[in-house]
């Protein structure tokens, strides 16, 4: 079925609003890596600086699931455009204010207490964000290509990493580390103001769920809150998509986040070389997330999961490997291979997770579920991964690491039903859900 003005305008006005969010999220992420140990968390210890900024970092992760949770809650009752809206001003507003913040050594210890709190804002409204952001395109489109035109705005991921490691490395190659240390650091926080106006406009013009609207429409009088309704009638697939979430969530964050401290702390390499290959890696990471999305609608989202988790645990060696030997074109390789085989994770997700839940309830299962798994997989990997390195002076523990997280994610996707395909319309409750094809029926409808 092609795709009308409509669709892609809700598709774009996604994506783009993923992107200003995600490039929000990520900029905290790399100023971490790179200016905030020294500016918020002054040490003579870098790597103990490093793990300072890297809290605050996580701290952000605990707020994501009360977003979820209220997003989640009032996505479902009232419908999923306003609060899309509703992060982006939360998100835009709370990074436009990192920007003016003073540091330490202008005010001291309130100082990160100020920056910590930020990112509580941050992490509240992208905890709301994600669940919205697809559904909204879920539910607006066809069953047989949900899981291409759902990763779309999976794809902001990467576009928003793409753009803040982007802009951090024009000012890294502009400026001398002093400029941007005194001042530079904060051009890309204050660049998120013009960002959220444009992302408003076009979030503004897009149209409610029609799923949504239908459920609405017909639903009865609930009696219980979605969370209460979520936890009591799809627990298990709630822990479906927790456990789901570990591999992808921990590698992206030690491939994107750990690697910029791995590179100039461990390897004595300028933070450019870093920078320069998670933005290669993203604009790759980019274009093969709407291909391993597609390649889900043909031969299931289960089969490209587990591809890619399978897959992230071999690579989580060979990574370390490849940035071991200080060669700036082999660590460029190195992270976009890993973000593509990321990629085959990231891609079937949104659909794969959105075909778990009924209508009445989607919001709020994909939300808590999803961002409860941030807690303990992508608020933690950038910490662990630091704390293992600088306990045994090897990558091997935290290789180790990631695998033991594509353990738990290849065991939640095989406990999980192949979706592919199913409606999600005329789906109120729990046991409105049809059952879902088992992988051999799957496999011998794509034969066809």
């Amino acid at each position: 079925m092609a795709a009308n003005k409509p669709f892609l305008r809700v598709v774009g006005a996604s994506l783009i609003g993923t992107t200003i969010e995600w490039y929000d999220f990520f900029l905290y992420t790399s100023a971490a890596a790179l200016v905030f140990n020294k500016l918020f968390f002054p040490t003579a210890d870098p790597l103990t600086g490093t793990l300072l900024a890297f809290l605050t970092y996580a701290i952000g992760f605990l707020a994501r699931p009360i977003g979820g949770l209220l997003f989640g809650h009032f996505g479902d009752k009232i419908g999923r455009k306003q609060l899309l809206v509703v992060s982006l001003l939360l998100m835009g507003g709370s990074t436009f204010a990192m920007g003016l913040l003073p540091t330490y050594a202008a005010i001291g210890v309130a100082a990160p207490i100020l920056l910590t709190t930020l990112r509580l804002v941050q992490g509240f409204a992208l905890g709301g964000e994600w669940g919205g952001a697809v559904l909204i395109v879920s539910e607006h489109g066809d069953d047989k290509r949900r899981g291409f035109w759902a990763s779309w705005p999976q794809c902001g991921a990467p576009g928003g990493n793409l753009l803040a490691t982007a802009v951090l490395a024009i000012l890294a190659a502009v400026q001398t580390d002093e400029a941007f240390l005194s001042y530079g650091w904060r051009i890309p926080f204050l660049l998120s103001g013009v960002l959220v106006v444009i992302g408003l406009w076009i979030r503004l013009t897009v149209s409610e769920s029609p799923v949504f609207l239908a459920a609405q429409a017909k639903a009865e009088t609930r009696t219980h809150a979605p969370v209460v309704e979520v936890f009591r009638d799809s627990w298990r697939r709630v822990l479906i998509t927790i456990g789901a979430r570990m591999a992808e969530n921990v590698s992206y964050y030690v491939i994107t986040a750990f690697i910029l401290v791995y590179v100039t702390t461990g390897l004595g390499l300028t933070k450019g070389v870093g920078l320069n290959a998670v933005l290669i890696g993203s604009a790759v990471h980019f274009v093969s997330i709407p291909l391993w999305g597609a390649l889900s609608d043909r031969i299931g989202r289960r089969p490209v999961y587990l591809l890619g988790a399978v897959g992230m645990a071999v690579w989580g060696f060979v990574f370390f490997a490849m940035l071991n030997t200080r060669s700036p074109g082999v660590i460029i390789l190195a992270a976009t291979i890993g973000l593509v085989l990321h990629g085959a994770m990231y891609g079937p997700q949104a659909a794969f997770f959105s075909e778990q839940f009924p209508t009445r309830v989607r919001y709020t299962g994909m939300s808590v579920g999803s961002q409860l798994s941030s807690i303990a997989a992508g608020a933690v990997a950038p910490l662990i991964a630091v704390a293992l390195f600088k306990a045994y002076g090897s990558t091997i523990p935290v290789s180790l690491y990631v695998v033991a997280m594509c353990l738990i994610t290849t065991i939640a996707v095989l406990a999980a039903r192949e979706t592919k395909g199913i409606s999600l319309g005329d789906r109120q409750t729990e046991a409105e859900i049809p059952a879902a094809r088992t992988p051999v029926e799957t496999a011998t409808e794509s034969a066809r």
